[in-house]
């Protein structure tokens, strides 16, 4: 059975609401990052995420060979970060920092000072799928602030959860 056309596949998915993310990492003092949806809940003994990412990104190789990222939830008020670090505007590499606070945790990997939660991790495992690679880190540490909203992003829009931050 042949597979739907992609296409069709990428406008169904569109319809899934997602938390949007920036997975971050450092290795030989090199600093990437990207902006992802594609992040899940794996197990929580020990806690673990997995993190799937574009082969073509340029995280990518960083992340495979340092073996550590964070994982950082945006707010709602992160909408030009989150733009920033999926390639808009053309800024690429270590200049995606020079937006926002950054500091970091145990890895060493960056983490976004007013992140709705941050998930500190060091790279368990991988296994390469088509064009993306599933990253599994085993969560080392996390931060995580109450009085945010978490920024989606569904039918191909940054959207935001207003009544979380009201309730």
């Amino acid at each position: 059975m042949e597979p739907v056309q992609s296409e069709a596949f990428k406008a169904a998915m569109r319809c899934l609401a997602a938390g949007v993310t920036i997975v971050t990492t450092i290795h030989d003092g090199q600093r990437a990052g990207l902006t992802a949806t594609a992040v899940c809940s794996l197990t929580a003994d020990p806690p673990q995420l997995l993190v799937c990412v574009n082969q073509r990104a340029e995280a990518h190789g960083l992340i495979h060979r340092g073996s550590v990222m964070c994982v950082n939830l945006l707010a709602r008020e992160h909408r030009d970060l989150a733009a920033r670090f999926a390639g808009q505007g053309g800024i690429s590499g270590a200049a995606r920092f020079a937006m926002g606070g950054w500091t970091t945790l145990r890895t060493g990997a960056p983490v976004l000072v007013d992140a709705v939660a941050s998930f500190d991790c060091l790279v368990a495992e991988r296994v390469e799928s088509s064009t993306h690679s599933i990253f599994i880190g085993r969560v080392v540490d996390v931060r995580c602030r109450s009085d945010a909203s978490p920024l989606i992003y569904a039918g191909g829009a940054y959207a935001e959860l207003q009544a979380l931050a009201e309730g």
